[in-house]
């Protein structure tokens, strides 16, 4: 009975750590509508870095973009567009 256990607990944790190999570090550009000023690409950074998994961003005021370096497991790209359409830059990826 206690090696079944023990088995199950190897298996368990095996799959676990799967799991987190598998997660992958992705880079995105996006699309940053309505940044007019110079303190725009602050606020659009402060917004992005506050979503959970987001690791680097970079704005740019001259190009209206943000590039964003983000864990894919701990986040979305729908969660990176909509911390930006919430603090008042909607976005959209580049293709």
């Amino acid at each position: 009975m206690l090696t079944r256990l023990l088995v199950a607990l190897a298996i368990a944790t095996a799959l676990s750590a799967a799991g987190t190999a598998i997660a992958a570090e992705k880079t995105v550009t996006l699309a940053v509508n309505g940044m007019y000023c110079s303190a725009c690409p602050y606020i659009v950074k402060q917004s992005l870095t506050k979503v959970s998994g987001v690791g680097n961003v970079a704005v740019s005021y001259e190009k209206k973009t943000a590039t964003v370096t983000y864990d894919d497991q701990k986040t979305s790209l729908a969660a990176l567009t909509a911390a930006t359409t919430q603090a008042g830059y909607p976005s959209q990826p580049i293709n």
